[in-house]
Formats: C-alpha cells, sequence, structure tokens
C-alpha cells in the first residue's frame, strides 16, 4: 500500500455525519482523491445522492457494489451506529482481509471484541473523534492494535489530522478520553447555555447574552492556545483579590464546580465503557417452565 493518502483507497460502512465530516477533510486538505473514497449505507439513498454530489465520491447501497468497494479498499472505516454492530459485522466478515487496515470510529468497541466479532487477526485502529470534527477542530484519540505498522499508524493519524489533532493512547485509556473530548463539547455548551441564560435573567437581551458568551469562551481558549500557560494560572492573573471574579469563582466552588465536571467526565467514561459491553452482548437464555 502507498505511504500517501492521495492513493489510498478508502471504504467508509456507514454514511452518518462523522463519516462525512472525516470525508470532508480529506478532501479539503487535499489529503485524499475523492475518487478513492467510496461510502456505502443500507437504504437512505438521499443521502448517498447527497454525498455524490457535494464530494464526487463514489456511494452505494447496493450490495454487490459494496461488496466490490470492500475488496479494493486499502482502508476500512467503521461508521455505523453500536446497534447495527452484529448485523454489519456478520455481512463484511467474509469480505475483508488481513492486508487491509480496520479503522473504527465507534464507540465503546475494543479491538479484541472487534477481533473476536470479525474473527480477524487485521491491523485495527480504534479512534474516538469528537463532534468538532465536523468543523476541522475535532480531537481524536487513537489506540493501535499490535498488528498495525508504522505505515498504517502515519495512513490513520493523517486521516485524522485532516479533521483536527490526534492524540495516540493505550487502548485502556480510551474511555476516560472519551470523557474528556469525546463528550467534552457538550459540557461547553450547556456552560454557554447557563452564561446566556443567566445573563438574560439579568436583564440583557438574548442576542447580547448569546454574543458575549460566544466571544468570551472563545477568546478564553484562544488565549489557552496562544499562550500556552496553564489554564489555573491564567484564572489567577484575571481573579484580583476581593474582586469581583473572585466572588463568582467562591460561588462556583459552593456549587462544586470543579466535582461536577469531575463526575461529568467519568461518568461519560464508564457509560461508553457499558455501551462497548453491550455491543452483540448475547442475550440471556429464557428459562423453559
Amino acid at each position: 500500500m502507498s505511504t500517501t493518502l492521495s492513493q489510498t483507497k478508502i471504504a467508509f460502512v456507514g454514511a452518518g455525519s462523522m463519516a462525512e465530516a472525516i470525508i470532508r477533510g480529506l478532501i479539503e486538505t487535499k489529503v485524499a482523491d475523492p475518487q478513492n473514497i467510496y461510502v456505502m449505507n443500507r437504504s437512505d439513498q438521499d443521502r448517498l445522492a447527497f454525498l455524490r454530489s457535494e464530494y464526487g465520491l463514489q456511494a452505494t447501497s447496493d450490495p454487490l457494489t459494496k461488496e466490490t468497494f470492500l475488496r479494493v479498499a486499502d482502508v476500512v472505516v467503521l461508521c455505523m451506529k453500536p446497534k447495527d454492530v452484529e448485523k454489519a459485522f456478520a455481512e463484511l466478515q467474509p469480505l475483508l482481509n488481513e492486508q487491509q487496515l480496520l479503522v473504527s470510529v465507534i464507540a465503546g468497541l475494543s479491538i479484541a471484541k472487534t477481533e473476536a466479532l470479525l474473527q480477524t487477526n487485521m491491523p485495527i485502529v480504534r479512534t474516538m473523534p469528537n463532534t468538532s470534527s465536523t468543523i476541522g477542530l475535532g480531537a481524536t484519540g487513537m489506540s493501535f492494535s499490535s498488528k498495525v505498522n508504522a505505515t498504517f499508524k502515519q495512513v490513520a493519524t493523517q486521516m485524522f489530522e485532516a479533521v483536527g489533532t490526534v492524540t495516540i493512547v493505550e487502548e485502556e485509556k480510551l474511555e476516560i478520553l472519551t470523557g474528556v473530548s469525546g463528550s467534552g463539547p457538550a459540557y461547553v455548551y450547556y456552560f454557554m447555555e447557563a452564561m446566556i441564560k443567566a445573563g438574560i435573567d439579568g436583564g440583557l437581551s438574548a442576542e447580547d447574552a448569546h454574543q458575549l458568551t460566544l466571544q468570551t469562551v472563545l477568546g478564553a481558549a484562544h488565549m489557552v492556545q496562544l499562550t500556552q500557560e496553564n489554564p489555573a494560572e491564567l484564572r489567577r492573573k484575571v481573579t484580583s483579590p476581593n474582586g469581583a471574579t473572585q466572588a463568582s469563582i467562591e460561588a462556583l466552588d459552593r456549587f462544586q464546580f470543579s466535582e461536577a465536571i469531575s463526575q461529568a467526565v467519568f461518568r461519560s467514561a464508564e457509560r461508553a465503557k457499558e455501551m462497548g459491553e453491550q455491543i452483540a452482548a448475547p442475550s440471556p437464555v429464557a428459562k423453559s417452565s
């Protein structure tokens, strides 16, 4: 297989928003050639027609064409929902080969379980991108099976760098990474919702509360990025003794703000693990009377 993604044939199984985000990133950054990108789903023809017209790629739900796409692919990206895994894997299993790279974007599904369900020794990359990938500012966690060679590591990393940053971790750390960056955008949106509501409750117009909150969060994130300082240090710098900001931080502490975020991260990690364990788990056998 070529070490450059421009000649690599990539097949996406599943055509949802995350598949589209990765595809858009690959094409817009000119990392991959649209003619070498194949997309397939079960039945949504409108979705496939949109992807074809928008990106100039090849897309199908026809079983024979899907089979062709899968057999010629260098990289197969699994983007289906967890509930569809068992059925999809049963169809995929005879079509994949061990010269291909398998990239999983399925939350919670371990490499070992993927190998067991597909009965394969293929090299597998397990990833956890977040929704900011849809605008090219994603944070993706990535783990490799022992079969993934240096070339495949480079290919997988390049693919997800097309939609943001990539952090490579040992697989057992992917759940906590899910709690931090996978679910993380939602914490920030929830925080922004609360700030906007407080601004409105205090008498600001909805438009002003929204704009002030947005610019504040944007500015704070850029400040951390540009100064490379620890957020705790930046917070100290803007917190004058006995000032308005100190009073507000004390109010957050009274309501255990830090503990709440910590609990959210750990509960997200725990839930991701639970979801992975539920995928294709055998149904309990009903006892005969």
